[in-house]
């Protein structure tokens, strides 16, 4: 149950993410802050905005909606045993 929380959450962040991409608000608008139109600003933002919630999605959900809770548990075994190889 916790899981399809986080998955329905994280669907609506990025729902959201996506409708905000396009500054439809500001169609029109010829307002000028610091040299650059305001839209460009927007644009500026939600690249910050977008960037901060993939990297915390990356950090804390990888994974989610795609792995199952079985395959997310033989991962961690198998990546805390090893196998001690590859390239040095």
């Amino acid at each position: 149950m916790h899981r399809r929380r986080e998955l329905v959450g994280w669907a609506t962040v990025g729902v959201v993410l996506c409708a905000l991409a396009i500054p439809w608000f500001l169609w029109g608008s010829s307002t000028v802050v610091f040299g650059l139109p305001l839209w460009l600003w927007w644009h500026v933002g939600w690249m910050v905005l977008a960037s901060a919630v993939f990297w915390l999605f990356a950090r804390r959900a990888w994974g989610l909606g795609v792995e199952t809770a079985d395959s997310s548990e033989r991962a961690s075994a198998t990546a805390s045993v090893g196998d001690g190889g590859g390239s040095r």
